[in-house]
C-alpha cells in the first residue's frame, strides 16, 4: 500500500521486528494501539503474532485491518468476488456530500470553493461511499470485506487529491495527479489467516496482559490526525457532518490528542505506558517531536528498566517544496521499556489524572 501519512513508520517497520523478534508463546498478543495505516502491526503478524489494533480514527483503523485480511476472509461471494465488487463500484457514481463540499462544485452548492477532487472524481467517491455502505447494511458484505473495500477506495481517493500531503486544506492550483481519474486499484491480500481485532477506543482504555507486548507510536507534534485527515474519516463513517472552514473540516476536537500538546504529552505518555499490564511496551520515538527524549528515558526509569535503539536516520516527510528545502532528516528510535514488577509501585493511573489530560 503506498500512502502518504504523518508519522508512518514503514521505511523502519522491519527495523523495529527485527529487534523484537517472533512470539516467544501462543499467548502473547502484539497490540498497536496507535495503528495508523497498520504497517508495523502486519510486519508482526508476518512473524506469527496475534495482533490487536487499535486507533480512535475509524479511517486508520479501516486501512490497520485491510492488511491482516485474508483471502478467505473476504470472498465477496454474493457480488462474485473482489475484483467484481470493484468493477461495480467503478460504474455508479452521484452528486453526494463529496462532489457537494469537496470539488469546485462547492462554490455555487454553499458558496465556498474547495478544491480538494475534480467534480468527476468526487461523483466516483460519493457514488462507491454509498454503494459500499449500503452493501454493509444489508449484509451484502461482512465486516472484512467492507474494510478492504473502503480501504481500497481511500487509496484511491488520495491518488487523485489535490492536496500536499495530508487534508488539513486544498491546494488552490490542480496538481496533475489530481486530474487524473480515480482508480480502484485492488490491494493485496493475505493468503494465510491472522488472528486479529480491532478497536476505535481512546488509547487509555487500551488493556494488556503481562505476556502481550504493547507498541506505542503516539503523535509527537501539534499536528491533529483528526482534522488532517477529516475527509476519510468522513468516507470511513459514510455520513453528512455539519462542515466548516474555508477547509470544510468536520468537528473533530473532541478527538483531539494529548498527546499534541507540548505541556502534555510527556506526563501522559509515561502514565499511559506504566499503566498497562504486558511486561514489555515498545515506543517509537522520533526527535522530530516536543518531547525530549533523555526526559522520556528519565521518567520510564522510575518505573522499570529502559532500552533504547537508535533505528537511523530517515527522510523528513515534507509537504512543500519551502520545506524540503531545508533538508532537515528525523532521527528515529525505539525505547524498550519493561516493568519492575518487584518494587511495590502504583500499577495503575488515576483517572482523574488522565482525564484532566485529556480536557
Amino acid at each position: 500500500m503506498g500512502y502518504r501519512y504523518i508519522g508512518s513508520k514503514a521505511r523502519i517497520a522491519d527495523d523495529i521486528l527485527r529487534y523484537l523478534g517472533p512470539p516467544k508463546t501462543t499467548d502473547g498478543c502484539f497490540i498497536d494501539a496507535f495503528s495508523g495505516t497498520g504497517v508495523v502491526a502486519s510486519k508482526a503478524a508476518d512473524l506469527g503474532w496475534q495482533i490487536k489494533i487499535n486507533d480512535m480514527m475509524h479511517n486508520a483503523v479501516v486501512m490497520s485491518e485491510a492488511r491482516l485480511v485474508s483471502r478467505a476472509d473476504v470472498p465477496f461471494s454474493s457480488l462474485g468476488g473482489y475484483a467484481e465488487a470493484l468493477e461495480d463500484l467503478r460504474q455508479t457514481e452521484r452528486k453526494g456530500f463529496i462532489w457537494r463540499e469537496y470539488s469546485p462544485a462547492s462554490l455555487q452548492e454553499i458558496g465556498i470553493e474547495r478544491k480538494y477532487f475534480t467534480e468527476g472524481n468526487a461523483k466516483q467517491i460519493d457514488g462507491a461511499v454509498e454503494k459500499i455502505h449500503d452493501w454493509r447494511k444489508k449484509g451484502t458484505i461482512n465486516a472484512k470485506e467492507f474494510a478492504l473495500l473502503i480501504s481500497t477506495l481511500i487509496f484511491a481517493a488520495n491518488n487523485v487529491a489535490n492536496i500536499a500531503g495530508t487534508y488539513g486544506c486544498f491546494l488552490s492550483k490542480w496538481q496533475p495527479q489530481a486530474l487524473g481519474t480515480l482508480n480502484l486499484v485492488p490491494l493485496e491480500v493475505r493468503e494465510d489467516r491472522v488472528k486479529y481485532n480491532v478497536t476505535t477506543d481512546d488509547v487509555f482504555a487500551v488493556t494488556s496482559k503481562p505476556e502481550d507486548v504493547v507498541y506505542l507510536d503516539p503523535p509527537y507534534t501539534k499536528r491533529q490526525y483528526a482534522s488532517y485527515y477529516h475527509i476519510l474519516e468522513t468516507i470511513t463513517l459514510g455520513d453528512e457532518p455539519i462542515v466548516e472552514g474555508v477547509a470544510g473540516l468536520r468537528p473533530w476536537k473532541e478527538k483531539a490528542s494529548v498527546f499534541c500538546y507540548k505541556l502534555k504529552a510527556l506526563r501522559a505518555l509515561v502514565n499511559l505506558a506504566s499503566s498497562q499490564e504486558a511486561h514489555r511496551v515498545l515506543i517509537s520515538y522520533s526527535n522530530d517531536g516536543h518531547i525530549q527524549l533523555d526526559h522520556l528515558v528519565e521518567e520510564l526509569e522510575k518505573t522499570g528498566t529502559v532500552d533504547v535503539l537508535e533505528l537511523g536516520s530517515i527522510g523528513r516527510y515534507r509537504p512543500n517544496v519551502i520545506a524540503s528545502s531545508h533538508k532537515q532528516a528525523v532521527r528515529e528510535y525505539l525505547i524498550d521499556y519493561r516493568h519492575d514488577r518487584g518494587t511495590e509501585r502504583e500499577q495503575t493511573v488515576d483517572a482523574g489524572a488522565v482525564a484532566s489530560q485529556q480536557s
